[in-house]
């Protein structure tokens, strides 16, 4: 039993021969095990913004998860259609003004398949419907062969050049919110909301250390066995000025971080920069919507026209038929 009770001695005196590191795993690995005593409690206001910032780290992290895609271009790009490197080599735009000078089948195709003159063409839903707009209005061009032009033909191809602009402003959209949200709330995730954790953790290590040095100074840094009950551990006031020293000094540190950890966490609460980046991100879809608006309400009555003269064409023909 003797040698059981020197083993323990022995283990007790480990914490003031071992590094800080150490002394705060020790403190940590009792208060685990329910060994620990007297464990400093964190103030309710500190506890509460600790939450507040877990909550806004938990948004930054749900929205960027989401929002992220504007900075992935082809988000609403079909997966089932397949595109060349011809396909995606002129803009629409472009193949129209090689169109329009073609006087033949062969010269309409070799518009259509004219040799890049920049990078490939964005990848976007309205890009897309562009450019198979553009195609099947040659399609029908082609193979168009009563008076005047083929009036699908022709709305299919306004259509088209109408969703390129369409697939631009998206573009241009998803520019805006990269660089006016995207960003911002990355800074807030990585930047902003890091310094709170790293403060944090300072406190809790300024905590366990002072606990530890505490623990230590009480006799009690580890327990091993029954202990008897004429162990008792000194009071306050039996502590030695040294033990009093270094109390008092893990103290001060403690009061610091918990302060600063405070101070910072009311900053990443209280910045209106999120609420900013994200008026800024639907400015750029409001903007983004009143252009396809615009773009859409300048063709709609172009198409709506062909399309009463195509009705009118079609029942005169019946008329005259029957």
């Amino acid at each position: 039993m003797d040698n059981f009770k020197a083993f323990g001695s022995s283990l007790s005196n480990i914490g003031s021969q071992i590094t800080p590191f150490a002394s705060r795993t020790f403190q940590f690995t009792k208060e685990q095990l329910g060994q620990a005593e007297d464990k400093t409690q964190l103030p309710p206001d500190y506890i509460d913004l600790e939450k507040r910032v877990d909550a806004l780290k938990q948004v930054h992290q749900k929205m960027l998860t989401v929002t992220s895609q504007y900075s992935h271009e082809p988000y609403d790009y079909p997966t089932n259609i397949r595109e060349n490197f011809t396909d995606l080599g002129r803009t629409v735009s472009e193949k129209v003004q090689l169109l329009s000078t073609a006087t033949t089948p062969a010269e309409a195709q070799a518009a259509l398949t004219a040799p890049p003159t920049a990078k490939p063409q964005p990848k976007t839903f309205s890009h897309a419907i562009a450019r198979a707009s553009l195609a099947s209005s040659q399609l029908l061009h082609q193979q168009h062969t009563g008076a005047g032009e083929d009036p699908l033909a022709t709305a299919l191809e306004k259509y088209a050049l109408v969703s390129e602009r369409l697939g631009e402003a998206r573009l241009a959209q998803d520019a805006q919110i990269q660089s006016r949200y995207l960003a911002g709330w990355s800074t807030t995730l990585n930047t902003n909301l890091m310094f709170a954790t790293r403060a944090r953790k300072n406190v809790e290590k300024a905590r366990l250390t002072l606990d530890s040095v505490k623990s230590r100074a009480k006799g009690n840094t580890w327990k091993i066995g029954p202990t008897s009950p004429r162990e008792e551990h000194p009071t306050t006031e039996e502590l030695s000025p040294e033990a009093q020293e270094e109390i008092e000094k893990a103290e001060d540190d403690f009061v610091t971080q918990t302060e600063e950890a405070v101070s910072i966490m009311k900053n990443v609460l209280d910045t209106p920069e999120p609420l900013r980046n994200l008026a800024e991100l639907i400015a750029a879809q409001l903007e983004y919507h009143k252009k396809s608006v615009e773009i859409l309400s300048e063709l709609a009555p172009t198409i709506e026209g062909l399309q009463v003269e195509q009705e009118a064409n079609y029942r005169k023909s019946r008329e005259s038929a029957s």
